[in-house]
């Protein structure tokens, strides 16, 4: 229910600001503004992903927990498209995710919702894989190259063994 709300309520917001920051300041001066600040955030975004993706690369090479990363990767994502979205409101919100102790502050308040669980594979936990931990188990069957049948003119492929 909360979600019909903020489509109802956020457009109107806009336009109140809209009208009350074109009054202030005039129509081409209020676009000029709408531009500029989704120009500056695709630029704010785009250095901050990357940098983000960067802590995220790291920290699953460490076998570091990564969700702290990709928690603020998602809110640098959801500030791109406020700030892509024309309007004052949102283009508030989305600078606001974009101040990283902003982003800690909420994933604080939405991490003490989550239960989060972490499962490993392979080698003990702190210990790095060595490439005689790598177990492969499987089955195989042996099966007889003259029993396949093969179409006329074609030669067997180089992975048989003759």
């Amino acid at each position: 229910m909360w979600l019909f709300f903020a489509f109802i309520l956020v457009p109107l917001i806009e336009i109140a600001l809209f009208i009350q920051v074109g009054g202030l300041i005039g129509l081409w001066a209020t676009l000029a503004v709408v531009v500029l600040t989704a120009v500056l955030g695709t630029i704010l975004v785009r250095s901050q992903g990357l940098q983000t993706l960067e802590k995220v690369r790291t920290s699953l090479e460490t076998g570091a927990d990564p969700s702290r990363a990709l928690a603020h990767g998602v809110m640098i994502l959801f500030s791109g498209s406020l700030l892509l979205t024309p309007g004052f409101f949102t283009d508030a919100i989305g600078f606001a995710l974009l101040i990283p102790p902003v982003r800690d502050a909420v994933f604080e308040h939405f991490g003490a919702r989550i239960v989060m669980r972490t499962t490993r594979f392979g080698a003990a936990p702190g210990r790095r894989p060595t490439p005689h931990d790598t177990v492969i188990d499987g089955e195989f069957e042996e099966i007889d190259p003259d029993s396949i049948p093969r179409r006329a003119g074609s030669r067997p492929s180089g992975w048989t063994q003759r």
